[in-house]
């Protein structure tokens, strides 16, 4: 539908708990905003007291509009308004159309007044329009009422110094912070539901994602996870309108695992490993912290244990938002963002190669360090960034754009990876390596 001089409302909420750093989280919302609607003619975007009015222009259409400020991050909730002009009558009229159609049995009226030249008073709006909707839903023969205390249904009026806003339908908007606003971050992203959603919880926290996606090289042609791991970035990066996905060989470093490393020890080295070559990756991006999609219990190596003894290697800090949450929570977060279907395709997952008959649940690291005593952790991290491609990602004007993979630079020899002396113990190589 395309609707010359619509508005959409747009209401924020926790931004107003930030106090002096206020004007800094509007003003990156306000950015967000207009990013999105990038294409659509948009008059302006405004902000009257403690919300948005995006003012759609002729041609704009409202459902594109509404479906590309839905993913903007930091909104609470959303509206199509009707813009009229100042008098009850036409207030009058616009709120009987905005909720004739609907059904409820309890309802009320709300009314704003910015403008303070309309002469009724907020109060008497909402009186004189509540009263006018109750008789033309009692003409109806509907059984409703008006109830002030949490009605099932709610018509707002906003007098503006522009047109007079009225709407009745509020949409959930996407929540959090506005995108950008919390640091860089390093996603670990293993194809399936977990860590994607968990990407998608950080950004609404305010950081900015890069991924790193570790894959295997012995999969059947069309079964790799790298479109996977490139389906999932690209549903992502609406949120925060361009990403980088690092894309790192594993199999041959899961081959010298497997050659010199205790069968039951192996899934634990494997995500050693990839959170060494993260945390390189991340210090490329200038990224502060790494994300997993680990939930507490969920398999083997995701025991208490087994996941502190994984992150004594890394030197960065590792955010794990999904620790308490369930399967079933995470399926549903996937499925609201669009993620399920990519994750549900088949693929070939690089962690349960060579998959131990009985993984570890209770390791120490001091046994992980036992463990790695044969390998050489220094070469096998060079070994994963010089095999490294960088996948760009950039959305605008609505759509999602990819850049061909490309060779990470300059990856002959990580800044971060000093040579390590010949012999040199499992440790001490690690300090080395993730130094």
């Amino acid at each position: 539908m395309s609707n010359s001089g619509s508005v959409i409302v747009v209401h924020y909420h926790e931004v107003w708990l930030k106090g002096r750093n206020r004007r800094f989280f509007l003003g990156k919302l306000f950015t967000a905003l207009r990013q999105a609607l990038e294409g659509i003619p948009v008059r302006r975007i405004e902000q009257p007291g403690d919300r948005f009015l995006v003012r759609l222009g002729d041609g704009a259409r409202v459902e594109e509009a509404s479906a590309r400020v839905e993913r903007v991050l930091g909104i609470a909730f959303y509206a199509v308004a009707r813009p009229v002009e100042h008098s009850m009558e036409a207030l009058c009229r616009a709120a009987w159309e905005e909720i004739e159609p609907l059904r409820f049995v309890s309802f009320a009226v709300r009314a704003k007044r910015s403008d303070k030249s309309f002469a009724p008073s907020s109060m008497e709006i909402a009186s004189g329009v509540g009263r006018h909707l109750l008789e033309r839903l009692r003409a109806q023969g509907r059984d409703v009422r008006v109830q002030l205390k949490d009605p099932e249904l709610t018509c707002y009026v906003e007098i503006t110094p522009g047109p007079a806003l009225v709407y009745a339908r509020r949409i959930p908007g996407a929540g959090g912070l506005p995108a950008n606003t919390a640091g860089k971050m390093m996603c670990l992203l293993s194809g399936g539901y977990d860590s994607a959603v968990a990407a998608y919880h950080m950004m609404k926290r305010g950081a900015h994602m890069s991924f790193t996606h570790f894959y295997g090289t012995g999969a059947r042609p069309g079964e790799s996870s790298l479109h996977v791991a490139s389906g999932l970035v690209r549903q992502l990066v609406p949120y925060q309108y361009q990403a980088k996905l690092y894309r790192v060989p594993f199999e041959g470093i899961q081959r010298e695992i497997v050659r010199y490393a205790p069968e039951n020890y192996r899934v634990l080295l494997y995500r050693r490993m990839m959170l060494r070559i993260a945390q390189v990756l991340a210090g490329r991006e200038r990224a502060l912290a790494l994300v997993t999609g680990d939930s507490l219990g969920q398999v083997a190596s995701q025991t208490l244990r087994n996941l502190v003894a994984v992150d004594a290697v890394a030197k960065k800090v590792i955010f794990r938002p999904l620790i308490g949450t369930d399967k079933m929570e995470i399926i549903a977060t996937a499925r609201k963002i669009g993620t399920y279907d990519i994750s549900s395709e088949p693929f070939h997952d690089c962690c349960p190669v060579f998959m131990p008959r009985t993984p570890a649940l209770y390791a120490s690291a001091a046994e992980l360090d036992e463990a790695e005593r044969k390998l050489d952790i220094e070469a096998l991290v060079t070994q994963g960034i010089r095999g490294t491609t960088i996948e760009k990602f950039h959305y605008a004007g609505g759509q999602v754009t990819a850049e061909e993979p490309q060779p990470v630079a300059n990856a002959e020899r990580p800044a971060a990876l000093p040579a390590a002396k010949a012999g040199a113990s499992a440790s001490s190589k690690e300090r080395s390596a993730i130094a």
